[in-house]
């Protein structure tokens, strides 16, 4: 169990920062960045991290947003994991429980990422003045991780060897409930397919062109009948980002699909691109057309690590519940009160809630905010979702939990989550995850059998197959490139 004097000591601590770091987390919001040119994002979080003292180094593997903080120094080496980058079309006004945009068109933080870089943040500097402060020795890092919607940042910090010496990395993550996260996720892999053909009038020369269009809809066709034929956790789906024009008239000469393929596994994301690409191809000749297929980028499945995880529980139950206030409750029941029974109960499956810690009864959602504690089952479930976390675990012993920054039942990258994301709620639930972080990181500091054990657990579960970064060398952040 955690030290009850550190944990007090460092919680307190962790409270003093809190507004700071909430107006913080309020100024990425605001900015809301996609990936790779969350530029004024990444620019606050380094000035912050130099403001309390830590050496920054900026530019990590070739990305302009990528950033590593360092404080104190000797081992273990603690890495805490930062994200905020923004989602497209998300725009959202704060504070509200209908839908209205703030400006048509514009990106909003719909995953929560603004909180998660300040709480990461806060975090990192609350632990690294702690060890200083009681002559502990460790360093302390945090890294700042652009891209993880859709460009995989961490995946190319991983490839450029900035986790090589990191003991063990802790993250978390805004949902609609408090506690561990311990997942078996997808690993996901995406391409885009440009098919080449050529143009002709669509009418009285037809025949003499090649629809790179007809293609692209044959490839959708096909992949929709392989959909029975691959493993039932696997998924495959897909986006038109290129119909080849406006002209109905004009055959289309030029057409592009992007592929996103998941499996349990990389190897079996692997086998299950190269089925697509055979379909791709026999697209191809059917229309008499050429297809290029590009890499995008790719992120491997998550490796729990059971002795991290239950660690962050234990603090998270001496920490005890999130002091939500009846106008957190209030406001919650506003946001809940837009979602179907249905999405409530499915929120609750998703994130597998089968019992409270702290009141023992089953979650029903009754209450709008989550204000006691996920147990922890000691293993490991299925989600259907992919992280560049991923790659981390791969290289290290990694470990994430959730805090309740959501009403039951909101959904990742939707409005709901825009407009919670500068309520006091999700302010406090940055701040106990802050605390949840920074204790664990105290534990591995001061226990070297924690670390140790963690270090077993993690190798034996890489020995049969070690890690391969699924991202080619020749491809770089944010550029696409040719490779089949």
């Amino acid at each position: 169990m955690p030290d009850q004097t550190a944990l007090k000591s460092l919680t307190q601590s962790i409270e003093r920062l809190a507004p700071d770091f909430a107006a913080l987390s309020d100024r990425i919001w605001d900015f809301a960045e996609l990936k790779f040119d969350e530029f004024k994002s990444a620019e606050l979080l380094v000035q912050t991290l130099k403001q309390h003292g830590f050496a920054v180094e900026q530019g990590i593997a070739g990305m302009e947003t990528a950033f590593i903080g360092q404080y104190g120094g000797g081992n273990p080496v603690i890495a805490f994991l930062g994200e905020y980058d923004a989602l497209a079309g998300m725009s959202q006004i704060a504070g509200i429980d209908e839908p209205r945009e703030g400006k048509s068109g514009a990106s909003g933080h719909g995953c929560g990422h603004n909180l998660l870089g300040a709480g990461s943040l806060l975090a990192a500097v609350s632990l690294a003045k702690h060890l200083e402060a009681n002559g502990l020795q460790g360093t302390v890092r945090y890294y700042g991780c652009p891209g993880e919607e859709g460009g995989s940042g961490k995946t190319f910090m991983v490839r450029a060897g900035a986790f090589s010496d990191v003991d063990a990395a802790l993250t978390w993550h805004p949902a609609p409930f408090n506690g561990v996260r311990s997942t078996n996720n997808l690993a996901v892999l995406e391409y885009y397919y440009r098919f080449k053909g050529i143009a002709a009038h669509a009418s009285n020369a037809a025949h003499l062109g090649r629809s790179a269009l007809d293609a692209v809809e044959l490839m959708n066709v096909g992949v929709n009948f392989l959909r029975e034929h691959m493993p039932q956790d696997c998924r495959v789906h897909y986006a038109i980002t290129d119909a080849g024009g406006r002209a109905a008239n004009v055959v289309q000469a030029k057409a592009e699909v992007l592929y996103l393929v998941r499996a349990p596994e990389m190897s079996q994301a692997l086998a299950l691109a190269e089925r697509v690409d055979q379909v791709a191809r026999g697209a191809a000749m059917m229309t008499g057309t050429e297809v290029e297929i590009i890499f995008d980028t790719a992120a491997t499945n998550l490796l729990p690590n059971l002795t991290l995880e239950n660690a962050i529980h234990e603090n998270l139950v001496a920490i005890g519940p999130v002091p939500f206030d009846e106008a957190d409750i209030d406001f919650a029941r506003k946001i809940q009160a837009t979602f179907t029974q249905e999405a409530i109960n499915s929120s609750i499956k998703l994130y597998q809630i089968k019992q409270d810690v702290f009141s023992n009864e089953k979650i029903d959602g009754s209450t709008p905010l989550h204000t006691g504690l996920r147990a922890f089952e000691g293993q490991s479930h299925f989600r259907a979702g992919s992280t560049d976390v991923g790659d981390v675990s791969r290289v290290t012993p990694t470990a994430q939990c959730w805090a309740p920054a959501w009403a039951i039942g909101t959904n990742p990258h939707t409005w709901q989550v825009v407009a919670q994301g500068r309520s006091a709620a999700a302010h406090k639930a940055m701040l106990h995850a802050a605390k949840a972080l920074a204790s664990t990181g105290l534990d591995l500091a001061t226990s070297p059998h924690l670390l140790s054990k963690a270090r077993a657990e993690w190798e034996a579960a890489m020995k049969d197959e070690p890690y391969v970064c699924p991202i080619p060398a020749t491809v770089m952040p944010g550029i696409r490139a040719s490779v089949k």
